[in-house]
């Protein structure tokens, strides 16, 4: 018997647990990313939260300092006591030097609180090796090309073949149009590629730090839509999708395809002009509400309040 496979509704139990299976474990898997990027790049100005510091220091680096300084400040902070890493960085502004390395008493904290993870065999920076721990004592940089190129490759492959799979799953998506779908399942790639290139970008310059949040943010959103989509599609699409009467509810394109004639953006072409227009439409609205509602609200409380000092 011929099996219906043209949506996700009607896809085999067995099949909707394998993708199902799929799209959990890497939700987790892209819940534990966002946390790991909190424990590092977000603690590079030595506070817990990602901010446009973090990104400057974790890419074009911190200039008015080195690259230890700033790790001990940062996401090391954590890893020694106020007095241990004040050891540390006083030996390194007092020059670095090798003689002043045990006398400092530098190299038993580091000894104690580093080696254990920056060991010979580590993929980290090697502490018991002098040379590699004095490379980190020079002016902070950032990542270095070398380690942007590792990290780029590395980010384009895996993500695309996650982007891949989760795309593939909502292509048989049923509550949207070609139109929109072709578009949710193209933006992870193209925030994607601005998210690798913002790495290059702020690398050179401080200025492009904000591409790196908003790629990052573009994608997660991008992820989030085609997941929430396909799980209830597939599980709770009667319940979801349809009305009290087993009727189809209104597909959230044609809501937004509404939406746009609505406000008279039904005309723009590109989702780029689509925006614009609705962006321009919803400030024109947000300001005449301010001139019927804002402004005499305003004008009569100040009114109110000089009535009351007189």
């Amino acid at each position: 018997m011929a099996r219906d496979f043209s949506s996700l509704k009607n896809l085999d139990i067995p099949v909707k647990v394998l993708f199902t299976g799929y799209l959990t474990t890497v939700a987790v898997g892209y819940l534990f990313a966002l946390i790991q990027i909190l424990f590092t790049h977000g603690m590079a100005d030595g506070k817990f939260g990602l901010s446009i510091d973090d990104i400057v220091y974790s890419y074009y680096g911190n200039r008015s300092g080195t690259m230890l300084e700033t790790k001990l400040n940062g996401s090391m902070k954590e890893n020694a006591s106020e007095q241990e890493r004040f050891v540390i960085m006083q030996w390194v502004r007092d020059g670095a030097d090798q003689d002043d390395y045990a006398d400092s008493g530098a190299e038993k904290v580091i000894q104690e609180r580093c080696v254990m993870c920056h060991g010979k065999d580590a993929p980290v920076p090697d502490f018991t090796n002098f040379e590699v721990l004095k490379e980190l004592t020079r002016e902070d940089e950032g990542a270095t090309f070398s380690s942007l190129t590792r990290v780029s490759h590395i980010h384009l492959f895996g993500i695309s073949f996650i982007f891949m799979f989760v795309g593939l799953i909502f292509s048989f998506a049923e509550t949207s149009t070609t139109k929109y779908k072709s578009i949710a399942i193209g933006m992870p790639y193209l925030f994607l590629l601005v998210d690798i290139l913002s790495w290059w970008l702020t690398k050179l310059h401080p200025m492009f730090a904000i591409l790196v949040i908003l790629a990052g943010a573009g994608m997660a959103l991008s992820f989030m839509f085609m997941w929430t989509v396909s799980v209830l599609e597939m599980w709770l699409f009667d319940k979801v999708f349809l009305d009290v009467n087993g009727q189809p509810r209104p597909q959230w394109s044609t809501l937004v395809e509404a939406k746009l004639q609505q406000v008279g953006c039904d005309h723009a072409l590109t989702l780029g002009n689509q925006l614009c227009c609705m962006t321009k439409s919803t400030a024109m609205q947000l300001w005449q509400q301010w001139l019927v509602r804002g402004l005499p609200w305003i004008r009569q409380w100040l009114q109110e309040r000089l009535g009351k000092k007189n």
